[in-house]
């Protein structure tokens, strides 16, 4: 039996988000890990939806920087 989430939906978007434009660049969770200097089961729990762990601003800022993204582009246009 699977866990629900524990995420709340703007932290789940979020999450979501960045796996997309993730997997869109062709990265792996390895490389992006290696790219923002965590670990990869960091990520790796960062993308599983019955684990804790989550992105914060500081992450998302090297991640924007890393994948050349603006920062805007991990948020939706209105408040969820």
């Amino acid at each position: 039996m699977q866990k629900e989430s524990i995420s709340t939906d703007i932290e789940q978007f979020v999450i979501n988000k960045v796996k997309e434009i993730r997997i869109s660049k062709g990265i792996s969770q390895a490389k992006l890990a290696h790219m923002i200097d965590l670990s990869v089961g960091f990520v790796g729990n960062v993308e599983n939806p019955t684990h804790i762990a989550k992105w914060n601003l500081n992450h998302l800022n090297r991640i924007s920087k890393e994948l050349n993204v603006p920062f805007k582009d991990f948020f939706p246009e209105k408040g969820i």
